[in-house]
């Protein structure tokens, strides 16, 4: 990356991504899902004193294919996580990364306003952020 160009989180989070009603079952929620790119549904909260959730395809995996049970038969609720850290758009790549180093993420919400604008994750902050940077300084 260039020394003096900042890279911000709105500048390479994915601004299409899948938002479920926790209430849904895994099957519901894995045919609704038209984004598999993010690995990621989000959760969607019940009301304006609610916080959002999210559950990662690995989340499933995990805790219903590992586990032997029904997708037909698991709420998204019960394999969510909840509350969700969140990034500001406006973050220096840089520090999301050593955000989602220290607390162990992969990807996050990205909230504007309470609104859910996007995803962030290591994948789009290294191909977008590191790759396309590199890219424009050798044009």
């Amino acid at each position: 990356m260039s020394e003096n160009k900042i890279i911000r989180v709105k500048d390479v989070m994915k601004k299409e991504f899948d938002v479920v009603n926790g209430l849904i079952t895994v099957a519901e929620a894995l045919r609704a899902m038209k984004h598999t790119e993010t690995k990621t549904l989000l959760v969607d909260k019940r009301n304006s004193e609610d916080e959002f959730g999210m559950v990662l395809l690995s989340d499933i995996a995990r805790k219903v294919l590992a586990r032997d049970k029904s997708p037909d038969r698991v709420n998204i609720y019960e394999i969510m996580t909840k509350p969700v850290m969140t990034v500001d758009p406006e973050m220096d790549i840089r520090y999301c990364a050593r955000m989602f180093d220290r607390f162990g993420l992969s990807r996050a919400p990205v909230i504007e306003d309470g609104l859910l604008i996007g995803i962030i994750s290591f994948t789009d902050m290294v191909i977008k952020g590191i790759l396309n940077s590199n890219n424009n300084t050798n044009d």
